[in-house]
This record gives C-alpha cells, sequence and structure tokens, in this order.
C-alpha cells in the first residue's frame, strides 16, 4: 500500500489520473474525426446530455480533448458505425468495438428490469417492431407530429415510451441523429458484421471494466469501477478480480491521507508522466475527470455540484457552473450562457478558489481559455457580470478586454 501524505505524492496522482484523460497533453489522441474517434475509444463513453445553455456536453469533452473537433463529427461517428449510443452510468456515445458489453443491461431490461417503465405495452412494441421492419426506420419526430394519417394508429406518449423500452431492450438501435431528433432501426440492420455479439460472461465483463478504468483513469477506487451499475453479481466479480489482480501484483494500492484507496497499475505510480502544462481547461459538468463527485473530491480537494438540479433560491454558483482546471488543480468555476442569436457569450459568474499559482498567470490563462471557448461556442463576444473574489474583478476584466 502507497500511503500519500506528501503534497508532492498526491501531485502525482493527479497528474496520473490527469494524463490518463487526455487532459495534460495538446494532442492525446491526434486532431480532428481520427481524435475524437480515438478520445471516445480511450474514455469508454462520451456522456450526452440534453442542456444547451453552452454545447452540450458530448460535443464539450471532445472539444476539451481534441483539437479541430467539430460538433458535427459526433454525429458523423455515429453514421459510419464508430459509436454507438446506450446506457453506460447514464446515456452516451461507446466505441461500436464494446458493443458486446451491453447486451448484459438490455438482456436486464428485457428480462424485466425495470430501467424507465413499468409494465411496457408488449402490444404497442410489437406494432412498432413490425412497422420499423417493414417500412425502414423511424424517426423519433414521427412520433411528436401525431398528425399523419400514415402514423394515426398511435397516440405519442405511449409510443414514445414503446419505442425507448424496445431501444433498451435491444431491439432497436440509434441508426442516425439530426440533433437531439433520433432516428431508429432493427439492430441487425444498424450493426457491421464484424461486431462481436456474443453475450460476455460476468468474469469477461468484470475484466472489461476493471481494464477499462484502469486505461481511462489511471486510478480507480473499488466502487468507482461500478459506478452507478445495480449489477450485484458484476460488483462481486470486480471486487474478485481486483482481489486476483492485487495478489499477483498486476495492481497495487494508494491511500490518500489516511481515507480513500485507489487502485492502479503496478509500477504506474512512478512511471513518466507529461509535465504539467499552464494552460486552463473549462470542463463540462459531465467530463469524465469530473463525473464521480468523491473521486473528484479525494484526489483534488474540489467539492463540486452541478446546480442546475438545485431550486434557484439555494444555488451557489449558478445553473451550470463549469469546473476550471488549471495546472493540476480545479481552481474555480464559470456559470455562463450562450446567447447564439447574437452571437454572445455571456459569463454570469466567475468563482475563482484560494489556490498557490501566480494570480497574473491563472488570469491570463483563464482568459486565453475563454478565447478559445468563445469560439467553440460561436460567438464573437463575451460578456462577464460578476467574479468572486470581488477584489479580482477589475484584473479579470481588464484581460478581458483584450479578447474584443
Amino acid at each position: 500500500m502507497i500511503e500519500v501524505r506528501r503534497p508532492k505524492d498526491l501531485a502525482r496522482l493527479r497528474r496520473l489520473a490527469l494524463s490518463a484523460q487526455g487532459l495534460l497533453q495538446r494532442q492525446p489522441f491526434g486532431s480532428g474525426l481520427a481524435g475524437a474517434r480515438r478520445a471516445i475509444s480511450h474514455m469508454g463513453y462520451v456522456q450526452i446530455d440534453t442542456i444547451s445553455v453552452v454545447e452540450r456536453a458530448h460535443h464539450h469533452v471532445l472539444h476539451s480533448r481534441v483539437p479541430g473537433f467539430e460538433p458535427a463529427m459526433v454525429d458523423r461517428m455515429l453514421r459510419n458505425r464508430d459509436i454507438f449510443e446506450y446506457w453506460s452510468h447514464a446515456a452516451a456515445f461507446l466505441p461500436i468495438d464494446d458493443f458486446r458489453f451491453s447486451l448484459p443491461y438490455k438482456q436486464a431490461i428485457k428480462s424485466g428490469q425495470t430501467h424507465w417503465y413499468r409494465s411496457p405495452d408488449r402490444k404497442l412494441m410489437a406494432e412498432l417492431l413490425a412497422r420499423i421492419r417493414f417500412d425502414g426506420p423511424l424517426r423519433s419526430r414521427d412520433l411528436e407530429t401525431g398528425t399523419s394519417k400514415q402514423a394515426g394508429w398511435w397516440d405519442w406518449k405511449p409510443a414514445k415510451k414503446a419505442l425507448e423500452q424496445l431501444y433498451m431492450e435491444g431491439d432497436l438501435m440509434v441508426s442516425d441523429r439530426d440533433g437531439f431528433q433520433k432516428t431508429y432501426d432493427l439492430t441487425e440492420r444498424v450493426l457491421p458484421a464484424h461486431v462481436n455479439t456474443e453475450l460476455p460472461s460476468i468474469e469477461e465483463f468484470a475484466e472489461h471494466l476493471i481494464d477499462q478504468q484502469l486505461r481511462c483513469h489511471g486510478l480507480v477506487s473499488l466502487k468507482g469501477l461500478t459506478y452507478l451499475r445495480r449489477n450485484t453479481a458484476l460488483r462481486k466479480a470486480v471486487k474478485a478480480q481486483v482481489s486476483d489482480r492485487l495478489a499477483e501484483g498486476a495492481l497495487e494500492q494508494a491511500q490518500v491521507n489516511g481515507g480513500d484507496v485507489f487502485l492502479m497499475e503496478a509500477g504506474a505510480f512512478e512511471s513518466p508522466l507529461p509535465r504539467l502544462n499552464n494552460r486552463v481547461k473549462i470542463l463540462s459538468p459531465f467530463d469524465n475527470t469530473v463525473i464521480q463527485r468523491d473521486r473528484l473530491k479525494a484526489l483534488f480537494q474540489y467539492d463540486y455540484q452541478i446546480e442546475c438540479y438545485v431550486p434557484e433560491a439555494k444555488r451557489q454558483y449558478g445553473y451550470f457552473c463549469l469546473p476550471l482546471l488549471y495546472r493540476d488543480e480545479f481552481i474555480g468555476r464559470m456559470d455562463c450562457k450562450a446567447h447564439r442569436k447574437i452571437r454572445l457569450l455571456e459569463i454570469k459568474s466567475l468563482h475563482l478558489e484560494p489556490h498557490s499559482h501566480d494570480q497574473d498567470a491563472v488570469i491570463s490563462a483563464l482568459v486565453d481559455a475563454v478565447g478559445q471557448f468563445r469560439q467553440f461556442q460561436n460567438c464573437d463576444s463575451v460578456t462577464l457580470t460578476q467574479v468572486y473574489p470581488k477584489q479580482l474583478t477589475q484584473a479579470v476584466c481588464s484581460a478581458l478586454e483584450a479578447l474584443g
């Protein structure tokens, strides 16, 4: 067991985690479409979210890691069958090569486990499936109109539930997207012939999760290996394999300040790592690095909560505050909104937390990051309303003026 108590040892764990997530190197996965493809393959998933006050989460996560990334590339990867859409710990885009590991959950849903809806309408599901089989792919908007004579035999809400149930059970896949309008087709017509469709054993699934999590996170807690997965047998299999790997010396453990214990591959703690850089990364609240809040707090001492689900009167930082990463430290959060019609990025509030870095260097790096983020939002100008602590207002506003 590695006891991590000294700041320099904790800093090494942070670098290991950030490097594995592709947040230290300038082009960890390459650039453009190929880089986005490799990024999803490495990370195992990119979470999908509908909130659009700024560019959506699945685009934001890739923008943070892939130079030259454009949002249209996600739809292109979906159509090219490089990725598929399904449930990870949440709705996500996943590498097509991992398709077989979506099958246990599909099988569980088909066997009666509830995901969204209890008592699915099997008759309506059969009718929808037959419609798609004979008439071709069905767009989600075809259900929303409810006015087509051809589609007049269904009611919108039950039909939408039935369609989603068929998708969750694996009979249908999302074959294409137009924004958040999905097109569904039969799985056998969507899935490329080369994809492995053999149901994995519980041991194979456990091995896949351990390898994936170590690859994309560098270090992970036992709890984090099965984050938000309710499969008791899978958790037991993961725990057993972790014990075996520890006994074999393939894994080692690190305990942070006498508390949380993290697993990593043997030798990872001493392995060469990329240097820290002086860039600020503006991350999505759903970024793979921050989504496990307990891990985030243990490794980075960063207490983060997305507040869009918190009543407005109880919000501390804003509706959709974005984590700010500088070097190996989260140094604040920024609540903003992209006004797309007038091409304005509004920073409603900027909260900078106490840190050990040169304040001028942090502000300079932050302004550079805001400039790039503004372009990603397709905005031409930036406004800033509030800065905390308030004594930094003049310095930050003056630096932002250089963006025009």
